[in-house]
């Protein structure tokens, strides 16, 4: 039960990191007419963003000893 404790406190961990991650304040520092290899840099930032959170997430919960 311990194991399954410390895991499900990651996953609020990354549940809260992506909360801030998608807040107002980020998403308009991205908000720009640039673009990144001719995509947006808001469209990379939030894909990206969100490739990090399953990334996170899929560590956290694949993790085994």
């Amino acid at each position: 039960m311990f194991r399954s404790a410390i895991k499900g406190q990651r996953l609020v961990a990354v549940f809260l990191l992506g909360v801030v991650l998608f807040n107002y304040p980020l998403l308009a520092l991205f908000n720009r007419v640039t673009d990144v290899a001719g995509i947006p840099v808001l469209y990379v930032y939030i894909f990206g963003a969100w490739g990090l959170l399953i990334g996170l997430a899929a560590l956290v919960i694949g993790r085994s000893r």
